[in-house]
């Protein structure tokens, strides 16, 4: 048995025609640092089309990798969801397919720094992981809850990377 790994990068990124995190891209004193810009004060998703390469059973691992653009302080709230389809298999239209039940994380902001990496771990499990097979093709939304009660740092999200891992047996 070993994990299966991916990485999915904030470039990759589709949206749906509102509520969506910004596109940004710094230049780092030395290398360029792309993220998207999740708001405080909304709910903002982003979504990402894989093929869970050599899944084999079990749960999803999804680390969201982000920093606070100018915060010290609070925590963020988000969520992730996912549609997988059977290719040859699955009878579902692929334009009206629904999202899997949410799951959340709330992270706090370790302090000291703005801009330190912080690592979200959100486990898809269950009825979560629409019953997910090796070969599907699978949507991943992920969202800031940014109005929700627990989400309480004052200030833009900007998630850098997606690791999802997960068994090959």
């Amino acid at each position: 048995m070993s994990t299966v790994r991916q990485y999915l990068a904030p470039e990759e990124a589709q949206a749906l025609s509102s509520s969506f995190p910004a596109f940004d891209k710094v230049n780092g004193t030395n290398y360029p640092v792309s993220r998207l810009l999740y708001d405080a004060s909304a709910t903002e998703s982003a979504f990402w089309k894989l093929e869970p390469l050599a899944y084999g059973s079990g749960n999803l691992t999804c680390d969201l990798i982000w920093y606070a653009v100018n915060a010290t302080t609070g925590v963020v709230r988000w969520e992730v969801a996912l549609a997988a389809i059977t290719p040859e298999s699955d009878s579902q239209d692929a334009e009206t397919k629904s999202l899997a039940a949410a799951v959340t994380v709330d992270d706090t902001h370790l302090g000291t720094t703005s801009k330190r990496l912080h690592r979200a771990t959100a486990t898809i499990s269950g009825s979560s992981l629409d019953s997910l097979a090796a070969g599907d093709e699978v949507w991943l939304k992920v969202s800031r809850i940014g109005g929700h009660a627990n989400d309480t740092m004052a200030n833009d999200a900007a998630l850098t990377s997606i690791r999802l891992s997960y068994s090959d047996t």
